[in-house]
Protein backbone atom coordinates (compact mmCIF):
# COMPACT_ATOMS: atom_id res chain seq x y z
CA UNK A 1 0.00 0.00 0.00
CA UNK A 2 0.97 3.49 -0.92
CA UNK A 3 2.45 5.49 1.78
CA UNK A 4 -0.12 8.46 0.83
CA UNK A 5 -2.95 5.83 0.41
CA UNK A 6 -2.07 4.54 3.84
CA UNK A 7 -2.29 7.49 5.47
CA UNK A 8 -5.47 8.67 4.57
CA UNK A 9 -7.65 5.83 3.42
CA UNK A 10 -6.77 3.29 6.18
CA UNK A 11 -8.02 5.93 9.32
CA UNK A 12 -11.07 6.47 6.91
CA UNK A 13 -12.01 3.17 7.13
CA UNK A 14 -11.84 3.24 10.74
CA UNK A 15 -13.74 6.28 10.71
CA UNK A 16 -16.73 4.73 8.51
CA UNK A 17 -16.83 1.17 10.46
CA UNK A 18 -17.91 2.77 13.40
CA UNK A 19 -20.74 4.76 11.79
CA UNK A 20 -21.55 1.91 10.18
CA UNK A 21 -21.43 0.05 13.50
CA UNK A 22 -23.12 2.72 15.12
CA UNK A 23 -25.41 3.33 12.39
CA UNK A 24 -26.98 -0.63 12.86
CA UNK A 25 -27.03 -0.42 16.25
CA UNK A 26 -30.48 -2.38 17.26
CA UNK A 27 -32.70 -1.91 21.05
CA UNK A 28 -33.53 -5.50 22.25
CA UNK A 29 -36.31 -5.93 24.55
CA UNK A 30 -36.56 -8.34 27.35
CA UNK A 31 -40.13 -9.37 29.05
CA UNK A 32 -39.68 -12.19 31.92
CA UNK A 33 -43.19 -12.84 31.12
CA UNK A 34 -44.55 -12.00 28.06
CA UNK A 35 -40.72 -12.73 26.43
CA UNK A 36 -40.18 -15.82 24.10
CA UNK A 37 -35.76 -16.10 23.92
CA UNK A 38 -36.78 -17.50 20.13
CA UNK A 39 -38.13 -13.92 19.20
CA UNK A 40 -36.03 -11.52 17.43
CA UNK A 41 -36.24 -9.10 20.40
CA UNK A 42 -36.33 -6.04 18.40
CA UNK A 43 -39.43 -4.59 19.06
CA UNK A 44 -41.77 -4.08 22.67
CA UNK A 45 -44.36 -6.85 21.15
CA UNK A 46 -41.40 -9.43 20.34
CA UNK A 47 -39.32 -9.46 22.94
CA UNK A 48 -36.59 -12.20 24.40
CA UNK A 49 -37.89 -13.82 28.22
CA UNK A 50 -34.73 -14.44 30.18
CA UNK A 51 -31.21 -12.76 30.82
CA UNK A 52 -29.49 -16.12 29.62
CA UNK A 53 -30.34 -15.09 26.05
CA UNK A 54 -28.83 -11.46 26.41
CA UNK A 55 -25.79 -12.64 27.88
CA UNK A 56 -24.94 -15.17 25.65
CA UNK A 57 -26.34 -12.45 22.67
CA UNK A 58 -23.50 -11.24 20.65
CA UNK A 59 -24.11 -7.29 21.53
CA UNK A 60 -22.53 -4.13 19.44
CA UNK A 61 -21.86 -0.96 19.94
CA UNK A 62 -24.72 1.38 20.11
CA UNK A 63 -27.13 -1.57 21.53
CA UNK A 64 -29.62 -0.94 23.58
CA UNK A 65 -31.26 -3.28 26.04
CA UNK A 66 -33.77 -2.35 27.62
CA UNK A 67 -35.92 -4.49 30.86
CA UNK A 68 -39.80 -4.10 30.74
CA UNK A 69 -40.35 -2.32 34.06
CA UNK A 70 -42.10 -4.94 36.68
CA UNK A 71 -40.00 -7.54 35.16
CA UNK A 72 -38.33 -10.11 37.26
CA UNK A 73 -36.09 -12.66 36.97
CA UNK A 74 -34.00 -15.27 39.20
CA UNK A 75 -30.90 -15.32 37.21
CA UNK A 76 -28.01 -13.23 36.49
CA UNK A 77 -27.15 -10.34 34.11
CA UNK A 78 -23.56 -10.70 32.45
CA UNK A 79 -22.00 -8.21 30.09
CA UNK A 80 -18.87 -9.07 28.33
CA UNK A 81 -19.41 -7.59 25.35
CA UNK A 82 -17.69 -4.28 24.50
CA UNK A 83 -19.11 -0.73 23.04
CA UNK A 84 -16.88 2.01 21.89
CA UNK A 85 -16.37 5.46 22.40
CA UNK A 86 -19.54 7.75 21.81
CA UNK A 87 -21.42 4.36 20.93
CA UNK A 88 -21.73 2.51 24.55
CA UNK A 89 -24.01 -0.73 25.08
CA UNK A 90 -26.52 0.28 27.53
CA UNK A 91 -28.68 -1.75 29.72
CA UNK A 92 -31.74 0.24 31.10
CA UNK A 93 -35.46 -0.03 31.62
CA UNK A 94 -38.79 0.55 29.87
CA UNK A 95 -40.84 3.32 31.38
CA UNK A 96 -42.96 1.78 33.90
CA UNK A 97 -44.23 2.17 37.81
CA UNK A 98 -41.70 -0.06 39.19
CA UNK A 99 -38.27 -0.99 38.01
CA UNK A 100 -37.22 -4.55 36.46
CA UNK A 101 -35.76 -6.58 39.01
CA UNK A 102 -33.01 -8.97 38.89
CA UNK A 103 -33.27 -11.41 42.30
CA UNK A 104 -30.41 -13.49 41.62
CA UNK A 105 -30.79 -15.29 45.05
CA UNK A 106 -27.33 -17.00 45.22
CA UNK A 107 -27.60 -18.13 41.96
CA UNK A 108 -24.41 -16.78 40.73
CA UNK A 109 -21.94 -14.50 42.94
CA UNK A 110 -23.00 -11.08 41.40
CA UNK A 111 -26.73 -10.26 40.21
CA UNK A 112 -25.47 -7.65 37.45
CA UNK A 113 -22.05 -8.26 35.91
CA UNK A 114 -19.55 -5.92 33.62
CA UNK A 115 -17.04 -8.69 32.77
CA UNK A 116 -13.75 -7.89 31.00
CA UNK A 117 -16.03 -5.19 29.04
CA UNK A 118 -15.45 -1.87 28.53
CA UNK A 119 -17.90 1.50 26.91
CA UNK A 120 -20.48 0.21 29.32
CA UNK A 121 -24.01 1.89 30.82
CA UNK A 122 -26.21 0.30 33.01
CA UNK A 123 -29.44 1.94 35.20
CA UNK A 124 -32.74 1.81 36.14
CA UNK A 125 -32.46 -1.74 37.66
CA UNK A 126 -33.85 -3.46 40.75
CA UNK A 127 -31.29 -5.72 41.92
CA UNK A 128 -30.83 -8.04 44.98
CA UNK A 129 -28.88 -11.27 45.47
CA UNK A 130 -30.53 -12.75 48.84
CA UNK A 131 -30.10 -16.28 50.08
CA UNK A 132 -29.91 -18.45 52.90
CA UNK A 133 -26.77 -18.74 54.19
CA UNK A 134 -23.80 -15.49 53.80
CA UNK A 135 -21.31 -16.35 50.75
CA UNK A 136 -19.21 -13.78 48.62
CA UNK A 137 -21.80 -11.90 46.63
CA UNK A 138 -21.90 -8.88 44.82
CA UNK A 139 -25.22 -6.11 43.73
CA UNK A 140 -23.20 -5.56 40.89
CA UNK A 141 -19.77 -6.96 40.06
CA UNK A 142 -17.92 -4.38 37.57
CA UNK A 143 -14.23 -6.75 37.15
CA UNK A 144 -11.25 -6.16 34.22
CA UNK A 145 -8.90 -9.11 34.58
CA UNK A 146 -5.59 -9.19 32.36
CA UNK A 147 -6.66 -6.50 29.93
CA UNK A 148 -4.95 -3.36 30.38
CA UNK A 149 -6.94 -0.21 30.36
CA UNK A 150 -10.56 -0.69 30.97
CA UNK A 151 -12.60 2.72 29.70
CA UNK A 152 -16.23 4.08 30.05
CA UNK A 153 -18.68 2.39 32.57
CA UNK A 154 -21.39 4.11 34.33
CA UNK A 155 -23.54 2.44 36.84
CA UNK A 156 -26.22 4.53 37.83
CA UNK A 157 -29.57 5.30 39.11
CA UNK A 158 -29.69 1.47 40.72
CA UNK A 159 -31.67 -0.11 43.45
CA UNK A 160 -29.68 -2.07 45.06
CA UNK A 161 -30.33 -4.28 48.69
CA UNK A 162 -30.48 -7.39 50.70
CA UNK A 163 -27.23 -8.64 49.18
CA UNK A 164 -25.71 -11.27 51.66
CA UNK A 165 -22.34 -11.22 51.49
CA UNK A 166 -19.69 -12.36 54.18
CA UNK A 167 -18.20 -10.43 56.28
CA UNK A 168 -15.23 -11.73 56.78
CA UNK A 169 -14.05 -10.36 53.39
CA UNK A 170 -14.10 -6.81 52.40
CA UNK A 171 -14.26 -7.33 48.87
CA UNK A 172 -17.95 -8.35 48.07
CA UNK A 173 -21.34 -6.27 48.72
CA UNK A 174 -23.47 -3.77 47.12
CA UNK A 175 -20.98 -2.42 44.37
CA UNK A 176 -17.23 -3.51 43.98
CA UNK A 177 -14.99 -2.35 41.04
CA UNK A 178 -11.96 -4.54 40.41
CA UNK A 179 -9.25 -4.52 38.19
CA UNK A 180 -6.84 -7.40 38.55
CA UNK A 181 -3.90 -8.85 35.80
CA UNK A 182 -0.99 -11.11 36.77
CA UNK A 183 -0.26 -11.18 33.26
CA UNK A 184 -1.13 -7.53 31.96
CA UNK A 185 -1.38 -4.70 34.49
CA UNK A 186 -5.18 -3.45 34.60
CA UNK A 187 -6.73 -0.72 35.81
CA UNK A 188 -10.20 1.48 34.63
CA UNK A 189 -10.52 4.97 33.27
CA UNK A 190 -13.61 6.97 33.74
CA UNK A 191 -15.56 4.97 35.90
CA UNK A 192 -18.81 6.92 37.30
CA UNK A 193 -20.97 5.03 40.11
CA UNK A 194 -23.55 7.94 40.67
CA UNK A 195 -27.24 8.28 41.92
CA UNK A 196 -27.49 4.43 43.83
CA UNK A 197 -29.23 3.46 46.38
CA UNK A 198 -27.27 0.77 48.31
CA UNK A 199 -29.25 -0.64 51.32
CA UNK A 200 -28.80 -3.71 53.50
CA UNK A 201 -25.67 -5.46 52.02
CA UNK A 202 -22.86 -7.41 53.18
CA UNK A 203 -19.64 -6.80 53.40
CA UNK A 204 -18.98 -3.19 51.83
CA UNK A 205 -21.26 -0.95 50.18
CA UNK A 206 -19.37 1.05 47.18
CA UNK A 207 -15.63 -0.61 47.52
CA UNK A 208 -12.93 -0.98 44.54
CA UNK A 209 -10.21 -3.70 44.14
CA UNK A 210 -6.86 -3.51 42.77
CA UNK A 211 -3.48 -5.24 42.14
CA UNK A 212 -1.27 -2.67 41.42
CA UNK A 213 -1.36 -0.51 44.72
CA UNK A 214 2.55 -0.44 45.86
CA UNK A 215 4.94 2.36 44.80
CA UNK A 216 7.13 -0.65 43.42
CA UNK A 217 3.93 -1.76 40.87
CA UNK A 218 1.64 1.11 40.70
CA UNK A 219 -1.27 1.19 38.04
CA UNK A 220 -3.95 2.87 39.16
CA UNK A 221 -7.31 3.77 38.02
CA UNK A 222 -8.17 7.00 36.80
CA UNK A 223 -11.11 9.06 36.38
CA UNK A 224 -12.98 7.32 39.32
CA UNK A 225 -16.17 9.33 40.09
CA UNK A 226 -18.39 8.26 43.18
CA UNK A 227 -21.25 10.79 43.44
CA UNK A 228 -24.97 10.72 44.87
CA UNK A 229 -25.42 7.38 46.31
CA UNK A 230 -26.71 6.79 49.68
CA UNK A 231 -25.61 3.62 50.95
CA UNK A 232 -27.32 2.74 54.43
CA UNK A 233 -27.24 0.00 56.77
CA UNK A 234 -24.00 -1.90 55.73
CA UNK A 235 -22.27 -4.65 57.10
CA UNK A 236 -19.19 -3.03 57.31
CA UNK A 237 -17.51 -0.53 55.14
CA UNK A 238 -19.34 2.65 53.46
CA UNK A 239 -17.71 3.64 50.41
CA UNK A 240 -13.96 2.62 49.76
CA UNK A 241 -11.98 3.20 46.48
CA UNK A 242 -8.35 1.36 46.69
CA UNK A 243 -5.64 1.84 43.60
CA UNK A 244 -7.03 4.88 42.43
CA UNK A 245 -5.47 8.27 41.37
CA UNK A 246 -7.34 11.64 41.69
CA UNK A 247 -11.09 10.05 42.64
CA UNK A 248 -14.05 11.71 43.34
CA UNK A 249 -16.45 10.72 46.04
CA UNK A 250 -18.82 13.76 46.56
CA UNK A 251 -21.88 13.97 47.88
CA UNK A 252 -22.56 10.55 49.51
CA UNK A 253 -24.71 10.03 52.09
CA UNK A 254 -23.45 6.61 54.05
CA UNK A 255 -25.34 6.03 57.00
CA UNK A 256 -25.07 2.86 60.00
CA UNK A 257 -21.95 1.27 58.76
CA UNK A 258 -19.77 -1.28 60.43
CA UNK A 259 -23.37 -2.46 61.34
CA UNK A 260 -22.32 -6.30 61.51
CA UNK A 261 -18.96 -7.36 59.87
CA UNK A 262 -16.18 -7.70 62.51
CA UNK A 263 -12.46 -5.86 62.82
CA UNK A 264 -12.14 -2.18 61.39
CA UNK A 265 -14.67 -0.35 59.57
CA UNK A 266 -15.62 3.25 58.81
CA UNK A 267 -17.67 5.20 56.87
CA UNK A 268 -16.46 7.01 53.79
CA UNK A 269 -12.71 6.14 53.78
CA UNK A 270 -9.79 5.14 50.68
CA UNK A 271 -6.98 2.77 50.59
CA UNK A 272 -3.58 3.07 48.80
CA UNK A 273 -4.62 6.13 46.23
CA UNK A 274 -3.65 9.25 45.39
CA UNK A 275 -4.98 12.66 45.47
CA UNK A 276 -8.38 11.23 46.30
CA UNK A 277 -11.21 14.31 46.87
CA UNK A 278 -13.60 13.82 49.43
CA UNK A 279 -16.01 16.64 49.36
CA UNK A 280 -19.65 17.38 50.70
CA UNK A 281 -20.56 13.91 51.80
CA UNK A 282 -22.57 12.99 54.99
CA UNK A 283 -21.34 9.90 57.24
CA UNK A 284 -23.26 9.40 60.31
CA UNK A 285 -24.19 6.24 63.12
CA UNK A 286 -21.24 4.44 62.14
CA UNK A 287 -21.87 1.40 64.82
CA UNK A 288 -18.52 0.16 65.90
CA UNK A 289 -15.91 1.78 67.30
CA UNK A 290 -12.79 -0.38 66.04
CA UNK A 291 -11.92 2.68 64.32
CA UNK A 292 -15.53 3.45 63.80
CA UNK A 293 -15.34 7.11 62.16
CA UNK A 294 -17.27 8.74 59.63
CA UNK A 295 -14.29 9.26 57.43
CA UNK A 296 -10.70 8.13 57.21
CA UNK A 297 -7.60 8.55 55.11
CA UNK A 298 -5.79 5.35 55.28
CA UNK A 299 -2.57 3.05 54.47
CA UNK A 300 0.02 3.89 51.51
CA UNK A 301 -2.43 7.29 50.20
CA UNK A 302 -0.55 10.75 49.23
CA UNK A 303 -2.86 14.17 49.00
CA UNK A 304 -6.34 13.06 50.27
CA UNK A 305 -8.17 16.13 50.92
CA UNK A 306 -11.29 16.01 52.92
CA UNK A 307 -13.26 19.03 52.08
CA UNK A 308 -17.28 20.60 53.04
CA UNK A 309 -18.34 17.23 54.50
CA UNK A 310 -20.78 16.69 57.46
CA UNK A 311 -19.81 13.79 59.82
CA UNK A 312 -21.90 13.28 63.11
CA UNK A 313 -23.16 10.57 65.39
CA UNK A 314 -20.67 7.70 64.67
CA UNK A 315 -19.27 5.66 67.47
CA UNK A 316 -15.64 6.14 66.62
CA UNK A 317 -15.25 9.85 65.65
CA UNK A 318 -15.19 12.22 62.92
CA UNK A 319 -11.47 11.70 61.23
CA UNK A 320 -8.88 8.87 61.30
CA UNK A 321 -5.82 9.30 59.52
CA UNK A 322 -3.50 6.26 59.84
CA UNK A 323 -0.59 4.03 58.32
CA UNK A 324 1.83 1.38 59.33
CA UNK A 325 5.37 1.96 59.18
CA UNK A 326 6.34 2.37 55.64
CA UNK A 327 8.52 -0.36 54.07
CA UNK A 328 10.05 -0.88 50.45
CA UNK A 329 7.41 -3.17 49.34
CA UNK A 330 4.31 -2.08 49.67
CA UNK A 331 3.45 1.23 51.49
CA UNK A 332 4.55 4.92 51.15
CA UNK A 333 2.91 5.96 54.59
CA UNK A 334 0.17 8.36 54.69
CA UNK A 335 1.26 11.94 53.27
CA UNK A 336 -0.04 15.10 53.33
CA UNK A 337 -3.63 14.36 53.95
CA UNK A 338 -5.65 17.72 54.34
CA UNK A 339 -8.83 18.21 56.19
CA UNK A 340 -10.39 21.60 55.74
CA UNK A 341 -13.86 23.14 56.25
CA UNK A 342 -15.90 19.89 57.81
CA UNK A 343 -18.08 20.04 60.71
CA UNK A 344 -18.03 17.24 63.23
CA UNK A 345 -21.15 16.98 65.38
CA UNK A 346 -21.81 14.64 68.12
CA UNK A 347 -19.22 12.10 66.95
CA UNK A 348 -18.09 10.05 69.87
CA UNK A 349 -14.92 8.42 70.93
CA UNK A 350 -12.13 10.24 69.09
CA UNK A 351 -12.44 13.41 66.90
CA UNK A 352 -9.59 13.17 65.32
CA UNK A 353 -6.82 10.60 65.36
CA UNK A 354 -3.43 9.93 64.26
CA UNK A 355 -2.26 6.38 64.11
CA UNK A 356 1.03 5.16 62.91
CA UNK A 357 3.07 6.71 59.88
CA UNK A 358 1.33 9.84 59.65
CA UNK A 359 3.21 12.80 57.97
CA UNK A 360 2.93 16.42 56.96
CA UNK A 361 -1.28 16.42 57.31
CA UNK A 362 -2.99 19.81 57.54
CA UNK A 363 -6.34 19.68 59.90
CA UNK A 364 -7.83 23.44 59.35
CA UNK A 365 -10.99 25.72 59.80
CA UNK A 366 -13.44 22.56 60.64
CA UNK A 367 -15.90 23.40 63.46
CA UNK A 368 -16.40 20.27 65.89
CA UNK A 369 -19.59 20.20 68.48
CA UNK A 370 -19.16 17.99 71.56
CA UNK A 371 -22.42 17.39 72.52
CA UNK A 372 -23.55 17.30 76.17
CA UNK A 373 -22.33 14.73 78.49
CA UNK A 374 -20.33 13.36 75.74
CA UNK A 375 -16.63 13.06 76.80
CA UNK A 376 -14.20 12.52 73.79
CA UNK A 377 -10.65 12.41 72.76
CA UNK A 378 -10.56 15.06 70.82
CA UNK A 379 -6.58 15.16 69.74
CA UNK A 380 -5.09 11.37 70.36
CA UNK A 381 -1.81 9.96 68.50
CA UNK A 382 -1.83 6.60 68.77
CA UNK A 383 0.82 3.61 67.70
CA UNK A 384 0.87 1.76 64.58
CA UNK A 385 4.50 0.54 64.15
CA UNK A 386 5.23 3.80 64.70
CA UNK A 387 4.10 7.25 65.03
CA UNK A 388 2.50 10.59 63.37
CA UNK A 389 5.28 13.21 62.90
CA UNK A 390 4.19 16.74 61.30
CA UNK A 391 1.08 17.22 61.86
CA UNK A 392 -0.65 20.68 61.92
CA UNK A 393 -4.23 22.06 62.99
CA UNK A 394 -4.96 25.17 62.39
CA UNK A 395 -7.89 27.85 63.06
CA UNK A 396 -10.35 24.95 64.23
CA UNK A 397 -13.54 25.45 66.53
CA UNK A 398 -13.73 23.28 68.87
CA UNK A 399 -17.17 23.92 70.73
CA UNK A 400 -17.61 21.64 73.86
CA UNK A 401 -20.58 20.99 75.36
CA UNK A 402 -19.07 18.31 77.31
CA UNK A 403 -15.63 17.09 77.90
CA UNK A 404 -12.71 16.96 75.45
CA UNK A 405 -9.76 15.21 76.12
CA UNK A 406 -6.06 15.65 74.25
CA UNK A 407 -3.01 13.60 74.47
CA UNK A 408 -1.65 10.24 72.88
CA UNK A 409 -1.81 6.51 73.64
CA UNK A 410 -0.75 5.25 77.02
CA UNK A 411 -2.33 2.07 76.83
CA UNK A 412 -5.82 0.26 75.54
CA UNK A 413 -9.16 -1.66 76.33
CA UNK A 414 -10.63 -3.16 73.57
CA UNK A 415 -11.52 -0.32 71.17
CA UNK A 416 -10.50 2.21 73.21
CA UNK A 417 -7.58 3.95 73.86
CA UNK A 418 -6.50 4.61 77.42
CA UNK A 419 -4.38 8.11 76.90
CA UNK A 420 -2.07 10.21 78.56
CA UNK A 421 -1.06 14.19 78.28
CA UNK A 422 1.54 15.45 75.35
CA UNK A 423 1.34 14.01 72.11
CA UNK A 424 4.48 12.24 72.69
CA UNK A 425 6.05 10.27 70.86
CA UNK A 426 4.45 11.72 68.02
CA UNK A 427 6.24 14.46 67.20
CA UNK A 428 5.57 18.23 65.38
CA UNK A 429 2.33 18.03 66.24
CA UNK A 430 1.51 21.51 66.36
CA UNK A 431 -1.35 23.84 66.99
CA UNK A 432 -1.89 27.06 66.21
CA UNK A 433 -5.58 30.19 66.20
CA UNK A 434 -7.58 27.18 67.44
CA UNK A 435 -10.58 28.43 69.55
CA UNK A 436 -12.02 26.26 72.40
CA UNK A 437 -14.81 27.07 73.91
CA UNK A 438 -16.45 24.72 76.97
CA UNK A 439 -14.17 22.30 79.11
CA UNK A 440 -11.03 21.10 77.50
CA UNK A 441 -8.31 18.34 79.24
CA UNK A 442 -4.74 19.01 78.89
CA UNK A 443 -5.26 21.45 76.09
CA UNK A 444 -2.44 21.55 73.28
CA UNK A 445 -0.30 24.87 73.30
CA UNK A 446 -2.39 27.76 71.90
CA UNK A 447 -5.05 27.14 74.55
CA UNK A 448 -2.93 27.39 77.45
CA UNK A 449 -3.69 30.47 80.26
CA UNK A 450 -7.23 31.04 78.07
CA UNK A 451 -9.73 31.74 80.36
CA UNK A 452 -12.49 28.97 80.02
CA UNK A 453 -15.43 30.09 78.34
CA UNK A 454 -18.65 27.77 78.94
CA UNK A 455 -20.19 26.39 76.09
CA UNK A 456 -23.86 25.55 75.32
CA UNK A 457 -24.93 24.59 72.33
CA UNK A 458 -27.42 27.32 70.53
CA UNK A 459 -30.58 26.31 68.75
CA UNK A 460 -30.02 25.55 65.09
CA UNK A 461 -30.82 23.67 62.03
CA UNK A 462 -29.86 20.02 62.15
CA UNK A 463 -32.61 18.36 61.15
CA UNK A 464 -30.65 16.69 58.11
CA UNK A 465 -33.19 15.51 55.09
CA UNK A 466 -33.35 11.47 55.22
CA UNK A 467 -34.76 9.11 52.88
CA UNK A 468 -36.35 5.80 53.87
CA UNK A 469 -34.62 3.30 50.85
CA UNK A 470 -37.36 0.89 51.13
CA UNK A 471 -39.21 3.51 49.43
CA UNK A 472 -37.19 4.21 46.84
CA UNK A 473 -39.34 7.02 44.63
CA UNK A 474 -38.09 10.35 45.26
CA UNK A 475 -34.91 9.55 45.34
CA UNK A 476 -33.78 12.36 42.80
CA UNK A 477 -35.92 15.04 45.00
CA UNK A 478 -33.91 13.28 47.68
CA UNK A 479 -30.28 14.21 46.39
CA UNK A 480 -31.01 17.79 45.57
CA UNK A 481 -33.00 18.38 48.81
CA UNK A 482 -29.95 16.57 50.72
CA UNK A 483 -27.04 18.50 49.10
CA UNK A 484 -28.97 22.24 49.59
CA UNK A 485 -29.50 21.58 53.47
CA UNK A 486 -25.81 20.65 53.33
CA UNK A 487 -24.73 23.97 51.66
CA UNK A 488 -26.64 25.83 53.94
CA UNK A 489 -25.63 24.07 57.14
CA UNK A 490 -21.80 24.42 56.12
CA UNK A 491 -22.14 28.14 55.33
CA UNK A 492 -23.55 28.85 58.77
CA UNK A 493 -21.32 26.64 60.51
CA UNK A 494 -17.85 27.90 58.35
CA UNK A 495 -18.68 31.13 57.70
CA UNK A 496 -17.08 30.56 54.29
CA UNK A 497 -19.24 30.28 50.58
CA UNK A 498 -19.08 26.29 49.73
CA UNK A 499 -17.06 26.13 46.34
CA UNK A 500 -16.62 22.39 45.28
CA UNK A 501 -13.31 21.55 43.93
CA UNK A 502 -12.18 19.74 41.05
CA UNK A 503 -9.89 16.25 41.56
CA UNK A 504 -6.31 16.52 40.02
CA UNK A 505 -3.95 13.63 39.33
CA UNK A 506 -0.34 13.18 39.73
CA UNK A 507 1.95 15.16 37.11
CA UNK A 508 5.30 13.18 35.95
CA UNK A 509 7.39 15.07 38.46
CA UNK A 510 5.31 13.44 41.11
CA UNK A 511 5.77 9.56 40.86
CA UNK A 512 6.13 7.24 43.82
CA UNK A 513 8.76 6.78 45.56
Amino acid sequence: MLPWFRTFFVPFLMFSSGLAATAHAETYYVDSTLGDDRASGTAPDRPWRSLARVNGFPLRPGDRVLLTAGSVWKEPLTITRSGRAGAPIVIGATDGAQRPRIDAGGVSPHAVGVINAEYVTVSGLEVTNDAPSPAPRYGVLVSAEDRGVTRDIRISDMYIHDVRGINSRKDNGGIVFRAVGQRLATRFQDLAIERNIVWRVDRSGIAGISDRVTFLNWFPSEGVVIRDNLVEDVGGDGIVPRGTDGALIEHNIVRYAGSRAPGYNAGIWQWSTDNSLIQLNEAAYTVTRYDGQGFDSDFNSRRTTFLYNYSHDNAGGFLLICSPQPNDKDNLGNRGTVARFNVSRNDGTRIFQLSGNVSDALVERNVIHVGAAMDVQMVVATEWQGWARDVRFVGNVFKVAGTARYGSESGRSGPDYLIKAGFSPASFIRFKDNSYLGAHVDLPEDGIGRPVVPYVEPPADWQVPVFDPARPDGFSDFLARHRAWMVTMLQRELGVTVAPRQPRRISIFEARR
